[in-house]
């Protein structure tokens, strides 16, 4: 790093922002800070004039890093057909804008291409780490939400309530209408293998096997996972970036209990009770395919459904809703907490945390299958 960089270790990141006869630069041109400057490139136009201003009136900081990258600014407007030229610059910058003038046309060496066992490797290793990472947060969180238990009074009641809302009672259409479609669709593919063996009343079972112990409460944290677990990362991530967190740390609060223990608490009420939601209407939309397919009438059907159904049967898929529920909001949680950089980072912990989740969410659903056989339940 060169004596260039004179700015304190806040700042915006580096950007450009192309004109008709000008590309304008700002924020902080050093290692830390050019992390977006090539998808910034790439989305670059084509320059139509001769000169072209490079303006460096906003950059608040330019090391031996940031002296590479502008080259490879030049460069590309060089390859364009135009004449570059540096304007506005302060003189705190002169030595290294000197390095540029001196070497406009000198090839850039390209980074080594990493052996294939080295890419292994390192992904290897950042896979550990975030687990490591996932471990603690875990941990952390467990320790938060004992305090909480022992001192309730601690509890943020209200973000609680506001939780339950927007991931429950928000979600009841789209669970409502997805579960009655998945209950058309079960008794659908059942019917026809039903109808040759004359066993028709048995959709009943078949329905409510597959919705209350395994359908109803797997769409149900699928649609959670996408909805409210993206939605929690997104909001963690986007106060990370804007420094809220730390503000939070600063003031005195501690941010697992503000914003990690509420998520939890609040799924863990509302994923339960969408899957009995889920159940209720994916048991009716079998009913009424059964009617339309089968012929078999709605007293039939609920009375094959209650001698079949034991209760059980149907806890056994209640009981699913809390692991998912915590598996949804934690991981939510801990990838807004990864988040590093700019809004960009936002977008990619967001889409992380939906498939971590759903991918979780199936490995558990998959292990209490396993647990269930051995348990012969």
């Amino acid at each position: 790093m060169t004596p260039a960089d004179t700015t304190g270790a806040t700042g915006h990141a580096a950007r450009v922002q192309p004109g008709s006869d000008e590309y304008a630069l700002s924020g902080r041109w050093t290692a830390l800070g050019i992390g977006a400057l090539d998808r910034q490139f790439d989305a670059l136009p084509v320059a139509r004039r001769a000169q072209i201003a490079v303006d460096g009136t906003r950059v608040e900081a330019l090391d031996s890093v940031g002296v590479w990258v502008l080259r490879r600014l030049l460069k590309r407007l060089r390859d364009d057909g135009a004449e570059p030229n540096l304007r506005g610059w302060p003189a705190r910058f002169a030595g290294l804008l000197e390095l540029v003038a001196q070497h406009p046309d000198t090839s850039l060496v390209p980074a080594p291409p990493r052996p294939p066992l080295e890419r292994i490797g390192r992904k290897v290793v950042t896979a550990l780490e975030e687990l490591f990472a996932l471990l603690s947060f875990v941990g952390e969180t467990a320790i938060a939400f004992a305090g909480g238990v022992a001192n309730p009074a601690r509890l943020r009641w209200r973000a609680i309530l506001h939780n339950v809302e927007s991931a429950g009672a928000n979600a009841l259409p789209i669970v409502g209408l997805l579960s009655f479609l998945l209950g058309i669709v079960v008794a659908y593919q059942g019917a026809d293998q039903l109808a040759r063996y004359g066993a028709n009343i048995f959709v009943a079972d078949l329905v409510g096997w597959s919705m209350l112990r395994e359908f109803a409460p797997l769409i149900t944290a699928i649609i959670v996972a996408g909805r409210s677990g993206s939605a929690y990362t997104a909001q963690i991530g986007s106060m990370k970036v804007t420094e809220e967190i730390d503000a939070m740390r600063t003031i005195g609060i501690a941010p697992l209990e503000l914003l990690v223990l509420p998520k939890i608490l609040a799924l863990l009420i509302a994923l339960p009770l969408l899957t009995v939601f889920a159940d209720v209407f994916g048991v009716f939309g079998g009913m009424l395919m059964a009617r339309a397919k089968l012929g078999v009438g709605y007293e039939e059907f609920l009375e094959r459904f209650l001698n079949a159904i034991e209760l059980p049967t149907y806890l056994l898929g209640i009981g699913k809703a809390p692991v998912f529920a915590v598996i949804i909001a934690v991981i939510g949680c801990f990838q807004g907490f990864r988040t590093r950089g700019g809004a960009d980072s936002v977008g990619r912990q967001t889409t992380r945390s939906v498939v971590q989740a759903i991918f979780l969410v199936i490995v558990a659903d998959a292990l209490f299958s396993i647990v269930f056989t051995i348990l012969d339940l």
